[in-house]
């Protein structure tokens, strides 16, 4: 792990292109099944840089999908970590679709990935402390905190005894 945690890589880009084995069963659209395979490896890839842990998937929410992504686009996986907890962190992702013959884009996906850092014998582990520099770090740290209230409570709601 990186000593200084400003020197940590809080954010990740990975560009893919869209090819026909992960279509649905229409042929000409990504499955959604695919786009969240993909989501959970952006996470965990973002999740990992930023801690130097092997990190486990504990919660996605709010998967949206707002448009289809045509097989043959590029597809850009904007992450971020948004908040750190003892041993978890928030990963913001946005996905941008890109038509490759006329260069049009659009903002197809968004989601929040909640991951815990592990250690070595697969225990949770402290993750460092995210350093609020920009007023955008503040922005999607305070955002976080109102998405981890509202599971919270969520939870509290549904919880049978």
């Amino acid at each position: 792990m990186r000593e200084e945690n400003s020197k940590r890589d809080k954010s990740l880009t990975m560009t893919m292109l869209m090819t026909p084995d992960k279509s649905n069963f229409s042929g000409t659209n990504v499955h959604g099944g695919e786009i969240l395979k993909m989501l959970d490896h952006v996470a965990y890839a973002c999740a990992a840089r930023y801690t130097g842990l092997y990190a486990v998937t504990l919660s996605v929410d709010m998967v949206l999908f707002k448009n289809p992504i045509k097989v043959g686009s590029l597809v850009t996986f904007f992450a971020s970590v948004n908040y750190t907890g003892r041993t978890s962190m928030e990963i913001g992702i946005k996905v941008i679709s890109e038509d490759v013959k006329d260069r049009s884009t659009k903002h197809t996906n968004v989601c929040y990935f909640t991951m815990i850092g592990m250690d070595e014998n697969g225990k949770p582990h402290p993750v460092p402390k995210l350093e609020l520099i920009t007023e955008d770090d503040k922005r999607r740290y305070n955002d976080a905190i109102r998405r981890k209230e509202a599971r919270v409570h969520s939870r509290s709601l549904t919880h049978i005894e």
